[in-house]
């Protein structure tokens, strides 16, 4: 389970430095060298190159060069400073214009994107957003990814439903690459180096005709792509059948919005009416 999340922080405060409203500033004090987008920078550069847990105040501050105190007079600590870094990366990711495609590919692209941030800030697929630090960054991805799905005939609470389903996919995929990334790194080992040991020595023990599904499909699967888990291939499977499952909602409801016949099978005898005599 993830050990940070997003508006742990005194929520006034934090909405005020989101949105960079002249109340967050003191108005009084010494003259201001910094900025706040410059601590956030600090520290998102901190944490793409050593993880969260290294982003503390006092190494911002010794990446500022200036002493920690310094900082919690732009920001009040690591909580909301949290919230300005996830905010700020949202609002700087990259966004396709995909309007007048196909709902599919609108929903893939904005999976892609989503994807894609968490590869460029692995520290991010970490956070919970399940309380949303609702920034400007944060707003306009909001805003941009349901438009993906605007105009399918779904209410507004099944257009968040089906957000939120994609992205929480997109999330968990996201964790498992990097939980691989991270064991390759720890031991040395690529996947294909550690079957390599550890293959012989499970075939001795292993009696196929005790678990012979597990040998067989483990087997199959390992040869297929190399490795017990293959991030890259569980992200292109699961985004289809997540959109396999989003289409049993959608394709109904734009049927109903567009006057087009839903999908489904033709009517039964029993259902069909009866011809004329």
């Amino acid at each position: 389970m993830p050990s940070d999340r997003t508006s742990a922080g005194d929520p006034v405060r934090t909405l005020a430095l989101l949105w960079r409203d002249p109340s967050a500033t003191p108005r009084r004090g010494p003259a201001r060298g910094l900025s706040v987008d410059a601590v956030v920078d600090a520290a998102v550069t901190l944490a793409d190159g050593e993880g969260l847990a290294a982003v503390t105040m006092r190494r911002v501050a010794q990446a500022l060069e200036v002493v920690p105190m310094t900082l919690y007079t732009y920001v009040p600590g690591k909580a909301e400073l949290l919230d300005l870094m996830l905010d700020a990366t949202y609002a700087r990711m990259e966004r396709a214009d995909s309007t007048g495609e196909p709902w599919r590919k609108r929903l893939a692209a904005i999976a892609r994107e989503n994807r894609a941030l968490f590869e460029a800030h692995p520290w991010a697929a970490a956070v919970s957003t399940l309380r949303p630090s609702l920034g400007p960054g944060s707003i306009a991805k909001y805003e941009h990814e349901l438009a993906a799905l605007d105009g399918l005939g779904l209410s507004d609470t099944e257009m968040d439903d089906c957000l939120t389903h994609l992205l929480s996919f997109v999330q968990a995929n996201a964790r498992a690459a990097i939980d691989a990334n991270e064991t390759r790194a720890a031991d040395g080992l690529s996947d294909q180096q550690w079957w390599d040991r550890a293959g012989p020595l499970l075939a001795r023990l292993l009696d196929p005709d005790a678990f012979p599904l597990a040998v067989r499909v483990g087997s199959a699967a390992g040869a297929a792509r190399g490795s017990a888990h293959d991030p890259g291939h569980a992200f292109r499977f699961g985004l289809a059948r997540v959109l396999d499952g989003l289409a049993a909602l959608i394709e109904p409801a734009r049927a109903v919005d567009t006057g087009e016949r839903p999908p489904g099978p033709d009517p039964t005898p029993d259902s069909a009416p009866s011809p004329a005599p």
